[in-house]
């Protein structure tokens, strides 16, 4: 009994220091309400979600990427691809560069914009040089897709996550989660898998 006595507080102990390490994932989850944003496009002009030339957008598909990561550029075609399909049903791409350049030099602005030509973005590809947007998001790795829904003034986080199930070779996708969300939403259905775990290389983040 004595050394029962004993091992209950031990045990409550430990209890409480395991939940010490819970680390709680921050950012936007699916049915959460997102900020909007004016961050600075490669053609020189800030770009908002609420800007004149989205007022028929029905949401937008924001995809926190770069330019020097393997994974981005894995996916830029594919981006490019879902900003070609979706942007004229209401859904177009705003894609954002969260690094910070102290430890990523590749995504200077300049670059940036060497980049967007290159690769004949049609879609804006913005500067978050505080960073401040990725960290509210959310945003662990570029690229890192977050799928929104317009409801009035506000906007709704609907799926977050990769874009599909294959870094390496586009032939071999099976699942097409972005597509899949999207095309979802436009028929008034509910998204069957509204999150996924995002994979690429981790986002730059300033020293503090």
């Amino acid at each position: 009994m004595k050394n029962s006595k004993i091992l209950i507080p031990v045990f409550a102990f430990l209890i409480l220091l395991s939940s010490a390490f819970i680390v709680v994932e921050p950012g936007y989850k699916p049915g959460d309400k997102a900020i909007d944003f004016k961050l600075k496009n490669v053609d020189g002009n800030l770009v908002s979600m609420q800007d004149e030339s989205f007022k028929n957008a029905k949401g937008f598909i924001i995809v926190f990427t770069c330019n020097h990561c393997p994974f981005s550029q894995a996916y830029e075609n594919r981006i490019i691809e879902l900003n070609s399909k979706y942007a004229s049903q209401g859904f177009p791409v705003i894609a954002i560069n969260p690094n910070d350049l102290d430890l990523s030099p590749e995504d200077s602005y300049e670059l940036m914009i060497e980049r967007a030509k290159e690769k004949e973005f049609k879609f804006p590809y913005l500067y978050d040089d505080t960073q401040a947007i990725a960290r509210t998001y959310g945003a662990n790795h570029t690229p890192h897709v977050f799928v929104l829904s317009k409801q009035g003034e506000n906007f709704i986080v609907k799926y977050t996550g990769a874009i599909d199930d294959n870094t390496d070779k586009p032939e071999d996708v099976t699942k097409r989660y972005v597509n899949d969300a999207i095309n979802s939403l436009l028929a008034g259905k509910p998204i069957a898998v509204p999150s996924t775990k995002s994979i690429g290389c981790t986002i730059k983040w300033k020293k503090s």
